[in-house]
């Protein structure tokens, strides 16, 4: 699959799936004659990870460290396993923390919402 297949099908733009790669956030992607990168199936599925993870609001610092450990040296031994749970552990907690400061504004904007609506029904 060329690049193009591969932004369409992860969601994310040719650009940054070339950022990722320059960025070493790819496994080695073999190319073709023309020098082109080839995406097999593993690699769309990666890149769709990181789709979700950049969608979830995750600093590039995170997900950077989470490639580097998925795809290092050692990638699936116990401690570069437990460098990822670390990594993702933290970031639900960062989610955790804004959907409970969103909660709270949520609840004040339904305040407010039903102050004005019963000061309208009340003028009208």
């Amino acid at each position: 699959m060329q690049i193009a297949e591969a932004a369409e099908t992860s969601g994310l733009s040719i650009d940054t799936i070339r950022f990722y790669d320059k960025s070493g956030m790819l496994p080695d992607l073999p190319r073709d004659g023309r020098g082109w990168r080839s995406f097999p199936p593993a690699a769309v599925e990666w890149l769709s990870v990181l789709a979700r993870l950049r969608r979830t609001a995750m600093p590039l610092a995170d997900v950077r460290r989470f490639a580097a450990s998925a795809h290092g040296p050692g990638a699936e031994a116990a401690a570069a396993q437990a460098e990822r749970l670390a990594i993702l552990l933290a970031h639900r907690a960062r989610l955790a923390a804004q959907r409970a400061e969103l909660d709270a504004c949520e609840a004040y904007l339904d305040m407010k919402i039903s102050f004005y609506s019963e000061s309208i029904e009340e003028q009208g």
